[in-house]
């Protein structure tokens, strides 16, 4: 593929778990400034298939499916292998697929341990080392998505707390190591959009000094300041929160 053909930028975006929720925000809004994107899915086909289409439609061959079970080591292997034999040079790594639900004390096992840990470090660790050669040809960056909670833990979520402070280590890490070619930093969200089957409570919100549970677009924007704009900065994780750690 020649990629200067696919978009004007002539940059591609990998986006692991793009298929729905603040993935799919971040494959629209990449798209919008011109990237060829290589959207990875897990299960959800039928979301990634149909944002793929209207990426498409707006731009013919401006984005790419590819699914993979971040959970299986085999198959993340396959994923970078793809991407590589693509021959787009990769500019932009975003690791934003995550697993996310409560672990009681008393309740956690070593599936959830594995599960969590798999998709939040694991992954992100070993992706990120399979496209480094790739990322460094074009002094790209990386992407982690982590969390506010990574420092201020929320309650029955000790193995998610745990994955997303690693998260934040693995970020400082990579950074370090993968300097001067590529830069990693992070984003931690906070109450950002809230699971449609619920709602937020007036507790929730009242801790919020902004007001308000936040959209995507904070999150994409973020982003794109750390792909295109944040040259002089690695390591960092930036909370896109509403203000919310100052109450925490």
């Amino acid at each position: 593929m020649n990629k200067q053909s696919a978009n004007g930028t002539g940059k591609t975006v990998l986006i692991t778990g793009a298929a729905k929720r603040i993935g799919a925000e971040l494959a629209r809004s990449f798209h919008q400034h011109g990237f060829h994107i290589i959207a990875h899915y897990g299960t959800s086909k039928t979301e990634a298939y149909a944002l793929a289409d209207d990426l498409n439609q707006q731009r013919k061959n401006s984005c790419e499916l590819i699914q993979a079970d971040l959970n299986n080591h085999q198959e993340l292997l396959d994923l970078a292998r793809r991407v590589i034999d693509l021959d787009c040079n990769l500019d932009v790594l975003i690791n934003n697929a995550s697993s996310f639900y409560p672990t009681p004390i008393g309740q956690c096992n070593e599936a959830q341990w594995d599960e969590l840990m798999g998709s939040n470090v694991k992954a992100p660790l070993f992706l990120s080392q399979a496209l480094a050669p790739s990322l460094k040809k074009s002094c790209g960056c990386i992407i982690n998505m982590a969390d506010i909670h990574a420092d201020r833990p929320m309650t029955e979520h000790t193995i998610y707390n745990i994955a997303k402070a690693a998260t934040v280590m693995l970020t400082k890490s990579l950074a370090k190591e993968l300097a001067p070619q590529i830069r990693v930093n992070a984003i931690a969200p906070g109450a950002i959009l809230w699971p449609e089957n619920s709602a937020p409570n007036s507790d929730i919100l009242s801790k919020i000094p902004l007001g308000e549970i936040g959209e995507a677009a904070p999150i994409c924007k973020a982003a794109l300041y750390l792909a295109l704009d944040a040259s002089y900065t690695t390591g960092q994780t930036l909370a896109i929160d509403g203000g919310r750690t100052l109450t925490m």
